[in-house]
Formats: C-alpha cells, structure tokens, sequence
C-alpha cells in the first residue's frame, strides 16, 4: 500500500470513528494519529505519545479494527509506534519544524499572549477550542434555552455572572457546543483573551506529565492564568483523589481572581460519584443547569440548519424521518445525515424518503421484542441493586425508587395494564402500579435525576 493509500484509508476510518465517539475523545485519542504502514494483514498506526499508545491499545484496539475491516481491509491485528509527528505534516512542509510546534503553538490560548513556561506544557494531544461552535449556529429550543442564555450571559459579563457556570444532561445534546461557543464569543470581543478548553481527560493526562517531568508549577500557572477555563466531562474527575486536590486549588484561584469558570457534565454536581464535597459545594456556587434532549421541533431545525450549510433542501418527510429516530443524541443525528447526504452525492441523487428509510431505517429503530424482564433488570443495574430485590418485598429507598421506574417503564415503553405490570413486579395490589406510574410522570418533569435515569435507562434498552 502506497502513501497515499495508506492516507486515504486513515482519514476514512477516522472519519467514522469521529462519528461514533464524543469529540472530546476522538480530538484527545485520534486526531494525531496516523497510518505508518500496512503488510498483509497486519497495520502499523503512528501516534503522538505513550499516554495515547496505551489508551488506543486498551480501549480502541477493537473499535479500529472493525472500523478498518467495514471498509474493506482485511487486518488482523495492530501494532502502535510512537511517532511525535504525522507523515503528511511532513510531506506537505506546510506547517512549522517538530519542536517549534511542540514549543511554541498552544492550541487552547485564542490569544498572542500566553505564559511564559506554557510551552514546556504544550502536549501534541492538546486541543483548541472549535471555531465552528458558534451561539449563531446553535438551534435553541425548549430543552436547552436556559443554558443557551446563560451561556451568552457569560460571555458578556465574564467572570462575574454565572461564575462558575455548570451544564451538565446526557451524550450529545450539545453541551459542548454551548461551553465552546462561550469561549468564541469572549475572543471575538476580545482577541487578547485568555480561553482554555480542555476535556478532563487531557487535565488529568497534563498532570501526570507534571508529575513525571517535575514541572508542577508550570502545571498549575498555565491553567491558573486562563481568563477563562472550559472543563468539558468533569465527571471523569471521579475517584482521582489528587486530580481533584490540584482543580480544586485551581478553580479557587482563578474563582478568587473574578476569572470565568465553565464546566460540563452528564450528571449533576451532587449525583457524581466520589466527588469531594469541597469541590461539589463550589460547581453549586454559580448556576447549574440542566440541558434536556431536544424535542421533535428542535431536531427538525438541526438537521435543516446542517443540510443548509452544505447548500441542500431536504424534503420535509425525510426531516421528520430522521427526526423520529434519532430522539436523544444530536451527535448521531448529525451522523446519519452526513451518511445520507454522502450516499446521496456519490450517487448523483436527491435525498428522498425512499432512500433514506433504506439506509438509515434499521439503524436506530427500536427492537421489536423488548421485553419486561429486560426493562426490569435494566433498571436494577443502573441502579447497581440486585434482581431480587427489586422483585422482592423489601420497601427500603434505595429499592422502592427503581422499582417504581420500573413500573413506569413498562407502562410507558410496553404499554402493559397495571394488573400486568403489579405482576412482572411481583406487586398483588395493581393500585401499587399506578402509584408509581403516576409519581415517576411528575417526578420526570420536576426531578433532573429521575428524568436523568429514565433517559439513561432507555438509550440502553434501545441501543
């Protein structure tokens, strides 16, 4: 396999495993990845540093390899070399020597100035903020309003409304879209501004390089010189004792400074896991917001906003097709409509129903045999309880709850008479059922953590 080949092949897959993952992990674990060499049915894949060699060999090894073969190229097995740069920046000559990058450009400071030491910081993992998340190309509807004007609340009065401000709702609802586009907007007004985006996961790497090298101090004055620090997934921060103690120190100072602080996650500060309580009581200290799945009228305007970007009118059935299957995850709704609209330009056609139901219409329809015992053993695990409890006669708290979502799952996803759901429960009264039925619809519209778990729930049932 030629250069070029091995190139096209790359930015093939990569454009299929950037689909399928967050874009805070495709930027951290892909982006400055490339194909070295392919010999029978084995490939050589080049990256950037040990810490991203591990992570792909123990999480993504999988993931590549079945991306590789659904695009028609027999391998068996992957090997990972460490290579500070990729060939194409090479051949192109385009962009500056090794070590003029790896010293004198960091991606996430929009601005000329900088610390002095940051460059003994700046990792080829880390990433900048994307100036395509804009508040311009945001669709705002009724799940995510009040985080939208939050957000450009902040951007106009920096540091002292909202501070910090706190997102947090599940996988692709545009949470990261939203901190981004604050970051945008404060080096439109002013360009000498100091934003810092950076995923948990990149923090938490950063500081076990200040460990190793011994270079904490430059650690901690690069993020604590950030007028404004963008922390998207905190909740990765769970169970990491002294990644906890160095942001605590941190948001402390750039709090105590009056500068911007942004953080998002998929749970709410009180419902993350082993997080200490001194930094859960500061992400309450500003505004904590719960962005909610977009509904139907809000999916339709997404996908006529992406389609009018690339300049094509979609019909309006196949707007609500694909507004109908992808209900919870914006990231795979932008997916399936760059798929179709690719199937579509390779072949010449216009995007119609027909087409569209074909490619996409197994895709995210929901399994036609779900059955009671699934949702109800669904519900156990997520909640980490045993079958037999929930099952059983016990009335503890932390039992009654999953099993009164259970109840209101049944009812809501398979539709089952109350006698019938008393009885999957192991319930004699069905009394019981509509109890729980009835709490849980008013608990979803009034309780984050009640509507958070039902959602979870669900996308796992139908996944």
């Amino acid at each position: 396999m030629n250069t070029v080949q091995e190139d096209k092949l790359w930015q093939t897959v990569l454009g299929d495993i950037e689909i399928s993952l967050s874009r805070a992990n495709y930027l951290t674990w892909f982006k400055n990845t490339h194909l070295i060499d392919r010999v029978g049915d084995h490939i050589v894949i080049g990256v950037p540093n040990v810490f991203i060699k591990q992570q792909l060999e123990r999480k993504y090894n999988q993931l590549i390899l079945d991306t590789i073969q659904k695009n028609g190229v027999s391998i068996d097995s992957i090997d990972f070399k460490i290579q500070s740069v990729s060939r194409a920046e090479i051949d192109e000559k385009a962009e500056l020597q090794v070590e003029s990058i790896a010293t004198q450009h960091v991606p996430q400071m929009l601005s000329s100035e900088r610390p002095k030491n940051a460059s003994s910081l700046a990792h080829t993992y880390r990433q900048g903020i994307n100036e395509r998340y804009t508040f311009d190309n945001f669709v705002v509807g009724s799940g995510n309003e009040l985080a939208y004007a939050a957000c450009q609340a902040v951007a106009n009065e920096v540091g002292t409304k909202y501070n910090p401000l706190f997102l947090y709702g599940g996988v692709g609802i545009g949470k990261t879209h939203l901190i981004q586009a604050v970051g945008n907007a404060v080096v439109s007004r002013n360009p000498q501004a100091r934003v810092v985006y950076i995923s948990s996961e990149q923090f938490v790497q950063e500081f076990v390089d200040a460990l190793r090298f011994k270079k904490n101090t430059d650690f901690a004055d690069y993020y604590r010189s950030a007028d404004v620090l963008i922390v998207d997934d905190v909740q990765f921060f769970a169970g990491k004792e002294k990644i906890q103690e160095e942001f605590f120190h941190t948001f402390n100072a750039l709090h105590q400074a009056n500068h911007q602080i942004i953080i998002s996650s998929d749970k709410p500060p009180r419902e993350i896991p082993t997080l200490e309580e001194r930094l859960r009581s500061r992400f309450v200290w500003g505004m904590s917001i719960d962005m909610q799945n977009p509904d139907f009228e809000t999916r339709c305007a997404i996908i006529q906003n992406k389609a009018a970007v690339k300049q094509i009118n979609l019909p309006s059935d196949v707007v609500d097709f694909l507004s109908t299957q992808f209900q919870t995850n914006i990231r795979e709704l932008e997916g399936a409509l760059n798929q179709l609209l690719a199937f579509c330009e390779m072949r010449g056609l216009e995007p119609n129903l027909a087409i569209v139901t074909g490619l996409l219409g197994g895709r995210a329809a929901r399994p036609k045999h779900l059955s009671a015992h699934q949702i109800i053993e669904r519900c156990a695990k997520y909640y980490q309880i045993e079958l037999d409890d929930i099952l059983g006669a016990k009335r503890d708290k932390d039992i009654v709850v999953p099993r009164q979502v259970a109840m209101y799952l049944l009812r809501s996803e398979l539709h089952l008479s109350f006698p019938k759901i008393a009885h999957e429960l192991g319930r004699k009264d069905h009394t019981t059922a509509i109890h729980s039925v009835d709490k849980i619809e008013k608990e979803f519209n009034l309780n984050p953590t009640i509507r958070a778990a039902v959602n979870e729930i669900k996308e796992h049932l139908y996944a």
